[in-house]
């Protein structure tokens, strides 16, 4: 229970503290008058009274002294819940209030809560870390660097227990100079060689963005432990860096350390993003063999990696084996649903999702929306949309409006999508605005283009899509003059477009392919193959897609072939180093544009392969000259 204040007891008093232990552990008197044990100003807690002067045996001392030896045990008894200013103090439901009885407790205790009481000068190290600590786990990382400057101002001396809470707060912040002047700090102390201190700034430099800095530490440890090696995977991955993570971790097995889920998780990941299904595979062989395929987040990232590397069938099979599934694992399998335009499927998985009991949330309906747009579902992703609202209780977010925006705009009903983006409560989401500038270049409606693309400039006057977006409805429309106004205006405020890149794996290796790649070691045997492909093409019927040729969206200059493009010098390689049949399946970091789309139909029909395309939006599969999206993209 709860010690309720007294007569003469500040209730707002921040350091109402009060010891707990077991109930039965202690049995008391609750009709004596009660006393008050203060520092200064500050309530303390309450004695049980009696004469404050007698001297006894004190039957308590063995609990207090485990109560002090266990900082979890403390509380602000004022609340049954963490507080938020001083998360340091825990509540236990399971115990009660152990009373300051002078008779019972020895004559150390009180002052021993007064040198712990936050605020006091006679807080140690112990204590500031404690409190530290409890700020990054109640999810306030501001207030623990907060703390840590008023520590410093107090002249307390920072230890290896202290920076790590405090380099997971900057971490969490993004707060790369407040890291950079820790690691100045406990270098000066002598932490740096301490195995967390250095993860903990290895993970902080990898959430800032600089893995140059986290493999400079990485590198410079003494000794890693797994959680080292895990914080440098996931950090390449979080940095879009997939190839290097496989990388690293065939070093780590070389040094003999045992991956353990997180590590797995991490090169699932790093499989998925670069499209290494071999890789990916390997890893899911070692995974078994460890014992971890039944652990729920791994087996997620199992299912995601076979989804988007092109292998449903695998995808299922994983998530169909799983002994037990959380919502994430459902929506790991929706979302490959999506991304490969398998909508109808994707509605069904949802109704046997409801059938095991299982809740959605925000995340299940960006997921089922998604599906239902790319197969063009536009009735079942309305009614998705409403039973999230009226039967599920979910408020719509951004991304719930952005998926009915594009839903509705691949369907041709525009004023619908732009309908739904006037009615979308807050600040404008401008992702919403590029699904509708999208949908108006799909169906070349250039007066509306005209009018969303300058709301997207003004909200992101320096993004290059918009312009590029523009342009691309222009030269649709053969307004070639107003083209080339919209791209002098990107060139001159500086907007720079992103590169087109594609990745293939081949022999358990990863290549990538820039637009008019010059420096691929096999690149007169790919455009030897590129032109003996383009020959057969042209005689089967094929004719360049040439409007978008200047404007498209990967970084084209003018004169620029189309047989430049990323993904086509990915396929001749593929197609020079690969088996007959051998399928071939490659990643876009953008959207494919309209003439790729249509010359990789005639390649697979020609050669006779499957060719897997994931671009930017979704998964293209290509067999026998048709394309799985039936041109619906």
């Amino acid at each position: 229970m709860l010690v309720p204040p007294r007569r003469g007891i500040d209730a707002t008093s921040k350091s109402f503290l009060v010891a707990i232990a077991m109930c039965h552990r202690l049995s008391l008197d609750s009709q004596q008058t009660g006393h008050i044990v203060t520092s200064g100003n500050r309530t303390l807690a309450t004695t049980r009274g009696g004469n404050l002067g007698s001297t006894v045996a004190y039957p308590a001392e063995k609990l207090w002294r485990q109560f002090f030896s266990d900082p979890s045990q403390w509380c602000d008894c004022r609340q049954e819940k963490v507080n938020e200013r001083h998360p340091d103090f825990k509540h236990k439901r399971t115990q009660a209030a152990l009373w300051l009885d002078n008779r019972q407790n020895p004559p150390w205790v009180g002052s021993k809560l007064a040198a712990m009481a936050p605020g006091t000068p006679q807080m140690d190290s112990f204590t500031w870390n404690r409190r530290l600590a409890r700020y990054v786990e109640a999810g306030r990382p501001e207030k623990t660097l907060e703390l840590f400057r008023e520590m410093q101002r107090k002249g307390m001396t920072p230890d290896r227990f202290t920076f790590v809470p405090v380099l997971n707060a900057c971490a969490s912040l993004r707060a790369l100079e407040e890291g950079r002047q820790v690691h100045a700090q406990l270098i000066q102390t002598g932490c740096e060689a301490d195995v967390f201190v250095g993860t903990s700034l290895v993970d902080m430099y990898a959430k800032c963005g600089r893995m140059e800095d986290a493999a400079r530490v990485f590198n410079n440890m003494p000794s890693r432990a797994v959680v080292s090696w895990n914080a440098m995977i996931l950090g390449h991955v979080r940095c879009a860096q997939g190839q290097k993570a496989l990388v690293l971790f065939q070093q780590m097995q070389e040094k003999g350390v045992r991956p353990d889920s997180v590590t797995y998780v991490g090169v699932l990941n790093a499989c998925a993003s670069v499209v290494a299904l071999e890789e990916g595979r390997c890893t899911h062989k070692q995974i078994i063999q460890n014992g971890w395929d039944s652990n729920v987040f791994v087996a997620t990232s199992l299912v995601d990696m076979y989804a988007k590397c092109g292998s449903m069938k695998d995808a299922w099979r994983v998530f169909n084996k799983m002994p037990s599934r959380d919502v994430g694992s459902w929506n790991a399998m929706l979302g490959g649903c999506a991304m490969h335009g398998h909508g109808k499927e994707a509605l069904q998985l949802f109704g046997r999702m409801g059938e095991e009991g299982v809740q959605p949330n925000d995340i299940t309906f960006v997921c089922l929306l998604s599906a239902c747009s790319h197969a063009g579902l536009v009735g079942e992703g309305m009614d998705c949309y409403a039973s999230m609202t009226t039967v599920h209780m979910i408020s719509p977010k951004s991304e719930h409006y952005t998926c009915i925006v594009d839903l509705l705009g691949r369907a041709g009903r525009l004023q619908e999508a732009e309908n739904v983006i006037m009615m979308m409560p807050g600040k404008p989401y401008v992702a919403a605005y590029k699904a509708l500038l999208g949908a108006c270049r799909i169906h070349g409606n250039m007066e509306m283009g005209q009018r969303i693309a300058k709301i997207i400039l003004q909200l992101e006057p320096k993004n290059a899509a918009g312009y590029v977006m523009l342009s691309n409805i222009y030269a649709s429309a053969g307004k070639r003059h107003l083209a080339d106004k919209v791209e002098q205006q990107r060139t001159e405020i500086g907007a720079k477009k992103q590169p087109g890149r594609t990745w293939i794996e081949v022999n358990n290796e990863v290549h990538t392919f820039l637009v008019d790649d010059q420096d691929h070691p096999q690149m007169i045997e790919i455009r030897a193959e590129l032109k003996r492909l383009s020959g057969l093409m042209l005689d089967a019927g094929y004719r360049e897609y040439t409007k978008l040729v200047l404007y498209d969206v990967e970084e084209e200059e003018n004169g620029f072939h189309l047989c430049h493009h990323s993904e086509k010098l990915a396929i001749a390689f593929g197609l020079i180093n690969t088996a007959p049949g051998t399928p071939l399946r490659i990643t876009k970091n953008l959207r494919v544009c309209g003439d790729c789309h249509n010359s990789t139909k005639f390649i697979s029909k020609m050669v006779g392969r499957a060719i897997m395309v994931r671009d930017a939006n979704r998964f293209h599969h290509f067999e026998d000259g048709v394309c799985s999206c039936m041109d619906y993209w």
